[in-house]
Order: structure tokens, then C-alpha cells, then sequence
């Protein structure tokens, strides 16, 4: 009886070791059906993407240049205005007051004005008559007629009408220069009250309102946001490795958070790079500006930047090995073994590599889960790899 017990372990032992030697062949001896895909070269388009916010070429914001009270405020968020709209109101009241004062001022010195050329006026007569008679008395005491005391007499009076039509004209030119000094405040006060009246300089959109009605305000404070929404662009950074494949002009694709795309065009390339990041502005304006938008709002853009040739691979053909390392399963003498790549641009189908595969080479087009070292073999229709969500 032990003996059969015995036999039996000794079958249900054999049994185990071949049903996993039939495991381990059909496992790791069998070769897998997967499909190949030749490295061979191409041309893909080089595409350069990025976050970027949504900004205007041409904001505006309207602030108070003098210190008054906010009497209305004619538009709010999103409202669309035309140029020379007036959207804001400011008390005036104390600057229209100096105004009339300095216009009270003003029609005092004009007469003081006129009265200073009377001045002038009869200072020329006086000076007229000194010369007159000066020149009678110097006569005079040539024919002995009259004495040297009545020629110095005249000749005093003479110095005094000259001295006295210097100072007439004197005090015409202090009233002239402080008419003058009076029209420059005149003009101020003027303008001061027109800066009551804010008005939009183009046809812009609002996108703040900073200011109510009652508000006191004081010059630099804003009241209003504009921007002008043809001028809508998205400002991106680029790093310095790529952003020399950018040039203005070339078309792009905006993608705002809201799920909205757009047609653009880089519209500028910065040449200041910022030093800590490397990295360049770039500027994408919009074909067709959105209808709703929000400034600093987040977009993705994608230019197309032109197109690189080199090898090609599928992009289902690449996967990475435990330490992260791109590669792809190259066939070699029957059996898929991982070889790091280098990888550049893509497009939904194919990715350019740069290193570490030869033209004519064969890879597993969908590598995903073939593991490395497993035999294989071409599939007889393999299938199209997946694209890629984007």
C-alpha cells in the first residue's frame, strides 16, 4: 500500500512538472503575433505649445485727473461703447466756481488794461507838448528873449515826459503780462471742468467698473477698464530651446478654458528673454476675436511652427522602462528588446526619432503590453495604432 501511495505522489509530481513545462514553452517560448512597424523616414509638422492668458494690445483705463465726487458712472462690465462716449461724471461745482472767478478777474484786468494804454496815451501827448515847448524856449534864448532858468525849466519837464511815458508803458506791460497769466488759469480752469466729463477715446468693451456714484476720487484713481476687443491677444511664454521655429505669421490654434477654439496668428515674438526662466513672450492674436472673453483668462495655444524630417516611429510603438527612459521594443532576431530613443515632434499618428534606431529597423508598433525580451513575431494585419488624446 505505501508502495502504490508512493507511485501515485510520483505521477501527480510528473504531472505538475509537465503541465509547467508546457507553461513556461507556451509562455516564454512561443513566439507573440503582434504587429511590426518599419522605421522609415518622414516629414512631421513641428508644433509648439504652451499656457498662455488672454490680454489686449490696447487697454485703457479711464482715470479721474482731478479730485471730485463721482456724480454717475453710464456703464458697467461687459458694455459695449462707442468713441467719445461719455460713461462718467464728476461733481464740478467747485471748479466751475473757480472758473467764473478767474473770467471776473479776467473782464477787471481788461479794463485795467485799457486804462493803462489811456495812460500811455497821454504820456505821449505830455511828452509831445515837453518837446514842444522845450524847443520854443531854447529858441527863444538864442533871440535873448527869455533867460537860461526858463530853458532848464523846460528841459526838466522834457526829462519828465519821458520818464513818465517809460513808466505808462511799463504798467501797459505789467497789465499785458498778468492778462496773460490770467488766460494761461483761464485755460487751466477750462480744462479742469472738461475733466469732469470722462469719455471713451475708442470703441472699446468695459471690463471693470472700480467706482460707484458718491465715491470721491482724486487724480490717477481708475474708474473704468477698456479694452478695444479687435486688439484681443494671447500672451504665451516660450521656452529659448524652441522659440526660434516661431516666427509672426504662422498660424495657430487658442483654446480657452471654456472649451472654445479659435484660429490665429503670432502676431510678435519678444527678443528680451527673461533670465531666471529662459523663456520668450509671444503674442497670438486672434483671427476672429471671441464675442465673450475675460482678460487674464487661461488659454492653451499650438502654433504650427513648420515641419522637421527625420526617422519615424508609430507614437503607440514608444513606452518607457522602469527608470522612465523613452524607447521603443526593436525586433531583434525574433525577440522585441527595449532600446532608449531619443524623441522629437509628433503628429497623431508618428513621432520623429532623434537617436537609437537606424532606417529599416522594425519595431512593435504597439508596445503597450508586450514585454521586453518576449518572442514575437509580425502579426498578419496589424492593426492602426491609436491616436493619441490630445
Amino acid at each position: 500500500m505505501p508502495s502504490r501511495n508512493r507511485r501515485l505522489a510520483l505521477g501527480a509530481a510528473f504531472a505538475v512538472v509537465v503541465l509547467a513545462a508546457t507553461f513556461v514553452g507556451w509562455r516564454f517560448l512561443r513566439a507573440e503575433s503582434v504587429p511590426f512597424a518599419p522605421v522609415e523616414p518622414g516629414r512631421v509638422p513641428v508644433r509648439v505649445s504652451g499656457p498662455g492668458t488672454v490680454q489686449a494690445r490696447v487697454p485703457v483705463t479711464l482715470s479721474s485727473r482731478v479730485t471730485a465726487a463721482v456724480v454717475s458712472v453710464s456703464a458697467d462690465v461687459g458694455d459695449r461703447v462707442k468713441a467719445g462716449q461719455v460713461l462718467v461724471t464728476l461733481d464740478d461745482r467747485d471748479l466751475s466756481a473757480r472758473r467764473a472767478a478767474i473770467g471776473g478777474q479776467q473782464q477787471s484786468l481788461d479794463q485795467q488794461v485799457e486804462a493803462a494804454r489811456a495812460g500811455v496815451a497821454r504820456a505821449k501827448a505830455d511828452l509831445d507838448l515837453a518837446t514842444i515847448k522845450q524847443r520854443r524856449d531854447e529858441d527863444l534864448l538864442r533871440r535873448g528873449f527869455v533867460a537860461q532858468a526858463v530853458l532848464d525849466a523846460s528841459n526838466a519837464a522834457l526829462l519828465s515826459a519821458r520818464a513818465g511815458l517809460d513808466n505808462a508803458r511799463a504798467t501797459l506791460g505789467a497789465r499785458d503780462a498778468d492778462r496773460g497769466a490770467l488766460g494761461h488759469e483761464s485755460r487751466v480752469a477750462d480744462a479742469q471742468v472738461a475733466f469732469t466729463r470722462l469719455a471713451t477715446p475708442m470703441d472699446a468693451v468695459v471690463t471693470q467698473r472700480l467706482a460707484e456714484p458718491g465715491t470721491t476720487v482724486s487724480p490717477g484713481t481708475p474708474i473704468l477698464r477698456l479694452v478695444d476687443p479687435a486688439t484681443l491677444w494671447v500672451a504665451m511664454r516660450v521656452d529659448e530651446s524652441v522659440v526660434g521655429r516661431v516666427r509672426a505669421g504662422q498660424a495657430a490654434q487658442i483654446r480657452l478654458r471654456s472649451g472654445e477654439a479659435f484660429a490665429g496668428k503670432v502676431a510678435r515674438v519678444a527678443m528680451q528673454s527673461d533670465a531666471a526662466t529662459r523663456e520668450l513672450d509671444v503674442h497670438v492674436a486672434f483671427d476672429q476675436p471671441p464675442e465673450r472673453f475675460a482678460i487674464d483668462q487661461e488659454a492653451d495655444v499650438r502654433i504650427e511652427a513648420g515641419t522637421q524630417e527625420g526617422l519615424l516611429v508609430p507614437l503607440a510603438a514608444i513606452k518607457r522602462d522602469r527608470e522612465g527612459r523613452a524607447g521603443v521594443l526593436k525586433v531583434v532576431e525574433g525577440r522585441a528588446r527595449f532600446t532608449p530613443v531619443a524623441t522629437g515632434p509628433s503628429d497623431e499618428r508618428r513621432i520623429l526619432v532623434r537617436s537609437g534606431l537606424a532606417a529599416g529597423d522594425a519595431v512593435v508598433a504597439v508596445a503597450a503590453e508586450v514585454r521586453d525580451g518576449s518572442r514575437v513575431k509580425a502579426a498578419d494585419a496589424p492593426p492602426a495604432p491609436p491616436a493619441p488624446a490630445r
